[in-house]
């Protein structure tokens, strides 16, 4: 977002208000800032809800790009504060808790959601609507992984030294893969620092970013990633050779959010937002370029999409909800022991 540009516009809304020229003023009341993630996340929002669904309703939307630790930092940092940054903040379902928790978010009015009803019943929480989710599993190339891995333990395959390779971005999630090979559980991710500095020795590869990751498989630098299903798919649909595995010691799902700040300073135009990401085009837009299932009972998926990003019954019984509470406690210590430790 452009801090300049947004500190004059609200320069000038404060003095037409003083001189009485009410029409600057409403102009600043019709925008909306949505704390999100760059990339090809923050270009569908704009592709497929701030364009086509907010632009003709007079709402400017300005996204703030960050990755998902910055913005919650802030969200922090300006809970005290009568005006926060964010009038929509998009966080994975684990962090929102964590906000939620720490007294940043507004519980949620339905009644102001047109699309409240459609909401998938079990994704339904008080503090955030559930914008889209996918499942957690491995992926990898079918041309040089040549017998189908089964599990996270097959990362720390001697042969696959210098092959294997996490997205700096989802450390929790990467630290969960290690904690799981090592016998942890949802519950314990204690075995999982061990794990990760013998991936270490074997020279296991980090990106910053999501679609750094994927340009290293793309270029067979890297064999073989934990990752979502949807991200899969989508890279798939960019000509990278990838199969996907539940790993069978358990995965979980995804499920990416939004919620509206205690101090958002547009609420009405954050409702409507809000309301956008829940529509069916726009869900299904989502499901279409990055593979990631509706939350929302009326979006229908074509068959093809269908099949491509949807799980059989066994790989669903693989799958449980994170648990929370204990990842809300250990956070710090692993983001700490995966930057000072694995990263250092």
């Amino acid at each position: 977002m452009n801090i300049t540009r947004r500190a004059t516009l609200s320069t000038a809304a404060i003095a037409a208000a003083a001189a009485g020229l009410p029409g600057i003023a409403r102009a600043q009341a019709k925008q909306v800032v949505v704390g999100t993630w760059g990339g090809d996340y923050g270009e569908l929002l704009r592709q497929h809800i701030d364009t086509p669904l907010m632009g003709p309703q007079g709402i400017e939307v300005l996204q703030d790009v960050a990755n998902a630790d910055p913005r919650k930092t802030k969200l922090l940092a300006e809970r005290q504060a009568r005006r926060g940054t964010f009038d929509v903040a998009c966080l994975s379902d684990t962090d929102m808790q964590m906000m939620a928790q720490q007294n940043t978010l507004d519980t949620l009015d339905f009644g102001r959601l047109s699309r409240a009803g459609s909401i998938v019943p079990a994704l339904r929480k008080p503090y955030a609507i559930p914008h889209i989710y996918s499942a957690l599993v491995l992926l990898y190339n079918p041309d040089k992984v040549t017998t189908a891995p089964t599990s996270f333990a097959d990362m720390w395959d001697p042969k696959y030294r210098g092959r294997v390779g996490f997205s700096d971005i989802l450390y929790s999630t990467n630290t969960f893969a290690a904690a799981m090979a090592g016998g942890g559980s949802f519950s314990d991710y204690g075995p999982a620092k061990g794990k990760l500095m013998e991936l270490r020795s074997l020279d296991a590869k980090i990106f910053p970013s999501n679609e750094a990751l994927a340009a290293a498989l793309k270029g067979e630098e890297v064999w073989m990633t934990p990752m979502w299903l949807a991200r899969g798919y989508m890279w798939q649909k960019a000509g990278i050779p990838l199969r996907h595995v539940v790993p069978k010691e358990g995965a979980y799902a995804i499920l990416f959010e939004a919620a509206l700040p205690r101090n958002s300073r547009n609420k009405d135009n954050a409702y409507t937002y809000l309301d956008a990401m829940l529509k069916p085009e726009a869900q299904t837009a989502f499901a279409d370029r990055m593979g990631y299932l509706p939350t929302v009972t009326d979006a229908t998926l074509p068959p093809e999409i269908a099949s491509r990003i949807s799980l059989s019954e066994a790989d669903q019984a693989r799958l449980r909800s994170p648990d929370y509470d204990y990842l809300t406690r250990a956070h710090s210590e692993v983001l700490d022991f995966w930057n000072k430790q694995f990263k250092g």
